[in-house]
């Protein structure tokens, strides 16, 4: 490879100048590999306590709508879920970490979880709506942030790869080609002058 490539000064100035560009790319890109880490251990600092938290949420609300099938006859719960009166809607923005266009998740609730009278209903049922009604935020946060740390993360392998390939083959390819661009010029040097010398001495004999 090093055979086909011209070793002219004008080479050697290109070469040169390519290796503090990709010096430079270098540095940026181990400077947003270092940010993207540090963004994703802080994500997952939040993400474990707040996966616990829903778990746990959701275990009792599990529980609580347990217990209300336990006390209401089946027809009572298939006509009191029936005709629902509250209507969700999740929005969905993007905010940019490190180029990373990331998801922000906010949800638009309207009326009543609890859509059905009394009557033949039991205070269970109520305990586990509202309980789910409550987890909504834990859960749409959940989400938010577990989505954030994927992209992050295949982010992360990304510019960890450029940086790699940067550090361990482009540059050090360039400055293999520099050395030898420098070693030819040398060389010709040298063989120029040693004809320069002959020249003169022939002159002077």
């Amino acid at each position: 490879m090093q055979q086909k490539i011209n070793a002219t000064r004008m080479e050697l100035l290109r070469l040169r100048k390519k290796v503090a560009l990709a010096q430079r790319g270098h540095g940026l890109l181990s400077q947003k590999r270092d940010e993207i880490s540090r963004q994703l251990v802080n994500i997952a600092r939040e993400i474990g306590p707040l996966r616990k938290s829903v778990e746990k949420d959701l275990l009792q609300t599990s529980r609580r709508f347990m217990m209300a099938r336990a006390t209401m006859e089946p027809e009572h719960i298939r006509a009191a879920m029936e005709v629902p009166t509250k209507k969700f809607n999740l929005a969905i923005s993007f905010a940019s970490i490190m180029s990373v266009k990331v998801p922000q998740m906010t949800k638009a609730i309207e009326g009543d979880i609890i859509c059905y009278g009394y009557a033949t209903t039991s205070g269970e049922l109520d305990a586990a709506l509202k309980a789910l009604e409550r987890v909504f935020d834990k859960l749409i946060e959940l989400a938010e942030k577990e989505k954030q740390a994927q992209l992050l993360a295949t982010e992360l392998q990304l510019t960890r790869r450029r940086v790699n390939v940067l550090e361990h083959v482009l540059i050090p390819e360039l400055k293999q080609t520099i050395r030898f661009i420098y070693d030819k010029l040398a060389e010709a040097e040298r063989d120029n002058t040693s004809r320069l010398m002959k020249i003169t001495d022939l002159i002077r004999a």
